[in-house]
């Protein structure tokens, strides 16, 4: 078993800003940002759409890549499309999104897209969206990246087993799923349940977290603000890599931490602690497979 390699997803980098600002754009300057990932030993990062924007108008796709590339990692995801069922001429549609997100991974390359639903109940038709999943799928590709679906528990598509449900339907090897501890344990989905839902392959990225046993707020406000290192928490978090690497997920490992405390500290000092900790379960897992 290969050592673990750590992804700083966007929000672990973003510093102080979080999804509940408009818009989100982290105020760590991208060069800085870059450089303490680097630091704490991560060999990739995540970038929301905000951060592309203001990238792209700024020291452009071109010299970021060049800037990622300088640094030594090897693996960037960026996010994130919603409501990519809606079509372009309609009122709700992302393709302003899709279109910067495209533009975006024409030159970083990107392991995946990352892709959400949309705020509600879950919906009660998913037939419906897989022929829209099916055509994003295909101009992901034609862009040389990949699609990788993140459930949510306050979404359409509000669970692990249902996503995957959804890109089964699919069928189509360039989508895939994003598994976030934080969604699994907070939809209560066990981790049986999740082993039976998931096929080798299916998933193409993790985002280990932590949390508490108690929802402080809105399940939206415990995500956001609420989050704890790995290991701080109440998830059993050897349970969930057990069950990924079952399915032969074997990294790289994002780690993704929100919250009102974590997003007030040095981001050289937010990126340590959050990779030491993720680390320290990652060893469990290591020795209990030893």
């Amino acid at each position: 078993m290969r050592p673990p390699e750590l992804v700083a997803t966007a929000w672990t980098s973003a510093g102080d800003t979080s999804p509940m600002r408009t818009p989100a754009t982290s105020p760590v300057p991208i060069s800085e940002r870059v450089a303490a990932i680097a630091d704490a030993g991560y060999s990739g990062l995540g970038l929301i759409a905000d951060d592309l924007a203001a990238i792209r108008t700024s020291i452009g796709f071109s010299a970021l890549r060049d800037l990622i590339d300088d640094h030594g990692l090897t693996h960037i995801e960026i996010e994130l499309i919603e409501r990519w069922w809606i079509p372009r001429a309609e009122a709700g549609h992302s393709y302003g999104v899709r279109d910067l997100l495209f533009e975006a991974a024409d030159a970083l390359a990107p392991t995946f897209i990352k892709i959400g639903s949309a705020l509600g109940p879950p919906t009660q038709s998913p037939e419906a969206l897989v022929e829209p999943l099916r055509e994003l799928v295909t101009q992901a590709v034609e862009h040389g990246t990949r699609i990788a679906l993140e459930t949510m528990p306050f979404s359409i598509i509000s669970t692990v087993p249902m996503g995957a449900e959804l890109v089964a339907s699919c069928g189509h090897p360039a989508v895939g799923l994003l598994v976030d501890a934080w969604h699994v344990f907070r939809t209560d989905t066990s981790l049986d349940g999740l082993r039976a839902a998931l096929t080798p392959g299916m998933v193409f990225g993790v985002e280990l977290d932590d949390a508490a046993a108690a929802v402080v707020g809105s399940l939206f406000e415990d995500t956001v603000d609420h989050r704890l290192l790995c290991g701080e928490g109440t998830f059993d978090l050897d349970g969930l890599i057990a069950v990924l690497r079952d399915v032969e997920f074997d990294g790289p490992w994002g780690v993704e931490i929100l919250s009102e405390t974590f997003r007030a500290l040095p981001v050289h000092d937010a990126l340590a602690s959050a990779a030491k900790s993720t680390l320290a379960v990652l060893s469990r897992d290591i020795q209990a497979s030893g």
